[in-house]
Formats: C-alpha cells, sequence, structure tokens
C-alpha cells in the first residue's frame, strides 16, 4: 500500500469555506437517514451531555450550563463539558488521563497521547470506528483524505485493518525557527544563512541589549524541559525532531531513528557549546511551557522554535507587557558543511480523537453527532470565533478575535480547522477574523506560514503506528534519549557518551523498535 501525495489543492477543496459567513451549508447530503442531525438542535430536543478532554494550556474549564457549553450545544448539538486538566506538554495530561481511564471514568470523547490508543483499541475500550463513521459521522469520513485512512488501518494494533482513532492532517509545514528580525535591524545584523552567522547573532543578542532596557536580561534562544522545542538548533543537522521529539527518517540509506544518527551527535555536540558559551537559557532543559513563554512574552527572547503562524499570540503579549511592537519572523535552516537541513514536516499528524467504547448507546450516538458536526465545514468559522464577548467582539459589523485571556476565557476544545489544515485556509481564516488593531501581529503570521515552506522536508517516518514501540515504553518516552541529551548539553558527559547511549539504546529494545519500523516503512512505501 502506499502513501499518496497530498498537497495543498488535494486538501484545500474539502476546506473551502465560502465567505466565511457561517450562514452557508455545507452538510453531506448523502449523509444516511439514520446519522445524527448535522445542524443544529430543536430546543425540545434532549441534550445529551459528554466529557470531551483536549489540549488545555491554562483557560477555564468548560463547566454545564457555562457560556461556552451554551454555545457549542446550539452549533454542535450536544452538551460538551471539559473539566481543567494541566496539559503541561502533554505529561500531566496523560497522567491524569491514565487515573481517568484506571478509575473506570474514561471520558466520551478525548486526545490520546504517546501511542496509548494501541493499548486500548487491544482491550476493546475504544470504538471500533471502520463502520461507524462513514454511517453516523459522515463529514468526518470524507473530510480525512483516502490515503490517510489507508494509513490508519495499517496501523491498527488488533492487525485487522480497522479504524480506531481520527487522525490529524496537515498540508504545511506549521513548526519552524523564529527569530527577533527587529532586533537584527536595531543590532545592524543581516539574517543569519549560516551556522557562524548565527553564532555570531545570538552572541550579539546576549551582549548588546537589543530590547534596550538597559538590564542585558536578554536570552538568545533556548528551550524546554527534556530537552525539547529548540528543534531549531538540531534541523541545521537534519535530525527529524517533532517538537522536540527525535523521529524517524532515512539515514545511510536506512530509516533510522534520528536520535540515534551521527546527525544527532553533531547536533549535540553543537548544542553543548553554545550551553557553555551562555547562548542558551540556562533553564532551558528545566523551562515548563508557560515558564518559557513567560520568558518570550516578558521582551526577552531573540530565537525559539514553534509554530510560526502563531507568533500574534506572543506578540501581542510582549507588546502588552512592554509597549514594544516586536517583529518574529523564520528563522531560515542554518548552513552547516556537511549536513542538509530541513524543518521536519509530518502531513499525517498523530491522533486527534478516540472514542470511548460507550455501553450507553445514547452517549455513543451523541458522540458521533458531535463529531459530525464539528467536521460540518459550516461550523469551522463560528468555532474558531468561539463566544461572542469572550473570545470574540463585533466591531463594524465584522467578528474579530481577541487576545487569549487564560483569566476571562473558556477553553476553545473543538478546533477541526487545526486538525485538518491547510494554509490557505489557515491564512484566511485569520485575515477575515482580525480587527485593524491586531493586524500588524497577525500579519506576521500570514507571512511567517508562506516564508516557512521551503526549508521543510516530509520525513519518511510521517504516519508511523505507535505500535512499533509496544513493549519498550521507556523508548517510546525517549527515556534514554532525555538523559544522555541532556547531560551531554549541560557538560556533565562529553560528546563521547553518545556512542554509549546508542549502544544502551540498541540493547534496550532499539533493534526491535528499528526492525518493526523498517518492516513498516517497506509496507507503506510499496
Amino acid at each position: 500500500m502506499a502513501i499518496k501525495k497530498f498537497g495543498v489543492l488535494a486538501l484545500t477543496g474539502v476546506l473551502a469555506v465560502t465567505g466565511f459567513s457561517g450562514c452557508s451549508s455545507n452538510t453531506d447530503k448523502s449523509a444516511s437517514s439514520s446519522a445524527p442531525e448535522q445542524s443544529g438542535v430543536p430546543k425540545t430536543e434532549e441534550i445529551v451531555d459528554l466529557e470531551v478532554w483536549n489540549t488545555n494550556t491554562g483557560f477555564k474549564p468548560i463547566t454545564k450550563g457555562s457560556k461556552l457549553y451554551e454555545f457549542y450545544k446550539e452549533k454542535l448539538g450536544v452538551g460538551v463539558i471539559q473539566p481543567y486538566v494541566e496539559w503541561n506538554g502533554g505529561t500531566t495530561y496523560l497522567n491524569q488521563l491514565n487515573l481517568k481511564i484506571a478509575a473506570n471514568e474514561m471520558p466520551d470523547l478525548f486526545k490520546p497521547q504517546q501511542g496509548i490508543e494501541d493499548s486500548l483499541a487491544k482491550n476493546g475500550a475504544i470504538a471500533d470506528l471502520t463502520d461507524l463513521l462513514p454511517k453516523y459521522a459522515p463529514n468526518v469520513w470524507q473530510t480525512i483524505p483516502k490515503e490517510v485512512w489507508d494509513v490508519v488501518k495499517a496501523n491498527d494494533p488488533t492487525g485487522q485493518g480497522k479504524i480506531y482513532y481520527i487522525p490529524g492532517v496537515l498540508d504545511y509545514g506549521r513548526e519552524a525557527g523564529l527569530i527577533r528580525k527587529d532586533w537584527l535591524d536595531k543590532l545592524g545584523l543581516q539574517m543569519p544563512k549560516t551556522q557562524d552567522d548565527y553564532v555570531k547573532v545570538l552572541e550579539a543578542f546576549r551582549d548588546k541589549d537589543p530590547n534596550g532596557n538597559g538590564q542585558k536580561d536578554e536570552i538568545p534562544t533556548g528551550g524546554r524541559e527534556q530537552a525539547a522545542w529548540m528543534d531549531h538548533l538540531f534541523a541545521m543537522y537534519g535530525v527529524a525532531m517533532f517538537e522536540g521529539k527525535p523521529d524517524w527518517d532515512v539515514y545511510d540509506g536506512k530509516l533510522t531513528y534520528a536520535a540515534v544518527s551521527p546527525n544527532m551527535r553533531a547536533a549535540l555536540e553543537f548544542i553543548a557549546k553554545l550551553y557553555k558559551d551562555g547562548l542558551i537559557d540556562k533553564e532551558s532543559l528545566l523551562n515548563t511551557k508557560a515558564k518559557w513563554e513567560g520568558k518570550i512574552d516578558s521582551n526577552n527572547v531573540g530565537s525559539y522554535f514553534h509554530w510560526e503562524e502563531s507568533v500574534f499570540d506572543r506578540l501581542e503579549n510582549i507588546n502588552k507587557n512592554t509597549g514594544v511592537k516586536g517583529d518574529y519572523s523564520v528563522l531560515p535552516i542554518t548552513e552547516v558543511q556537511g549536513y542538509k537541513g530541513f524543518y521536519t514536516l509530518k502531513k499525517i499528524q498523530p491522533p486527534v480523537w478516540v472514542v470511548k467504547n460507550n455501553k450507553d448507546q445514547k452517549k455513543l450516538m451523541a458522540t458521533l453527532k458531535l463529531l459530525n458536526n464539528m467536521y460540518d465545514k459550516k461550523n469551522w468559522y463560528p468555532l474558531y470565533l468561539g463566544v461572542e464577548g469572550m473570545h470574540h467582539i463585533i466591531k463594524d459589523g465584522k467578528p474579530s478575535r481577541l487576545p487569549d485571556d487564560k483569566s476571562a476565557q473558556e477553553n476553545l476544545a473543538i478546533n477541526p480547522f487545526l486538525d485538518v489544515a491547510t494554509a490557505d485556509f489557515t491564512m484566511e481564516l485569520f485575515k477575515n477574523a482580525s480587527s485593524e488593531d491586531r493586524k500588524w501581529a497577525v500579519d506576521q503570521g500570514i507571512r511567517n506560514v508562506q516564508d516557512a515552506q521551503k526549508y521543510f522536508k516530509t520525513i519518511a517516518g510521517d504516519g508511523m503506528p505507535a505500535g512499533v514501540y509496544e513493549g519498550f515504553a521507556d523508548i517510546n518516552n525517549r527515556t534514554l534519549y532525555v538523559e544522555y541529551a541532556t547531560k551531554i548539553i549541560l557538560g556533565q558527559y562529553p560528546i563521547s557518551k553518545f556512542d554509549e547511549f546508542v549502544d544502551k539504546w540498541n540493547k534496550s529494545g532499539g533493534d526491535e523498535v528499528t526492525k518493526r519500523a523498517r518492516d513498516w516503512y517497506a509496507k507503506v512505501k510499496k
């Protein structure tokens, strides 16, 4: 089975939204008569409440009767309840999810993490969606391209070619290195093209007070705990990496885990030198998401790695906190002799949703109804806007998204436009929901999406199932990698220890995982 190529044109037709009015209907007319209601719900119809877990980075929970609950009830025909569960890069979320599952209190619909969907499918805890989606959630079924469903079926941990999760789909590179262009301009520096250029820029950020507060508190670059979210420092060496998690690509002609490649060795040696020279935040390996973003929002970080399209969130916070209107531009892949660098693109994203195998048929049908209505494209723009007065306002007759306010806004848990995303749709969304006073920041996000695409490569491990790690939880969790990468970066280990890491990784299950990964790759690339 082949993973067919699909790009902007293949998905743009699927995601097209007419006029962004939120009023015209794109509902599939071929849906079975027994399918859940497609749009809106009569006031007399019984509303079923569902517990839905998804990413929440600090916003208020969704409680029964709240404004967002009522909004989702009106738009999607079910009651969505989401307790506050700290995300923390997915780590705390997964711990809390495991506790809920162990207590036999699994949410009705939730985002799985770290391959947990495989064991849940084998144990019959989550629903087999193979026949349910076409019949009861046709909008989901038709929105995801067939070639992606083929990969999902190939990844079935039961080996029966079933569908147990709804995947994310992305047709453009979303995450790239970012750099303060206004700082470069202030210091008379050009955008770096080579690694040496980049190091000189970091030195200038450290030494020359580009934020102008006289305190020399600038952080040239950095990342987060577990050596994550500093992929821009690995990318120049051609290391396949997704949000700090090493991934799989072809090295020396064979599919290989990037963490054990010579490219990784060279990258860690370089990053260790940056750390020693004070060019990386000394707390990089301790920073939580909130702590790291707080440093960026305080106008102190010169370069970082994240979604290029979401820089306006950081820029608006910097402006709010310091009065500075900054410019975060895309950092090019800086050239390193002997390496071909790239930012990692995975078009087939990790699982977005799994459905509890609910014995209560009313709840199961309500969950499928929720999925069907959330993937109804006429709802996508309203779902992006959220609640008027909380998430957006109407200004001069036009809706405009408000800046994030975690103290007052309930978490927008339903966002299919992010899970099945194209660059065209994303940019159009931002353009249509931005007021004039936000345009300066939002335009940077739009520009960065366009600028970043030339630096991306779809890696060979795109779509690989978590099942390759079965029986080797420490490898799946990167336990050994994080230990050695952290100690090498901090200077506690010499770079020669990398060879010891590779040997231990292979002996602790890496050889078997690699065999499984290569078998999978041989199957899907045919």
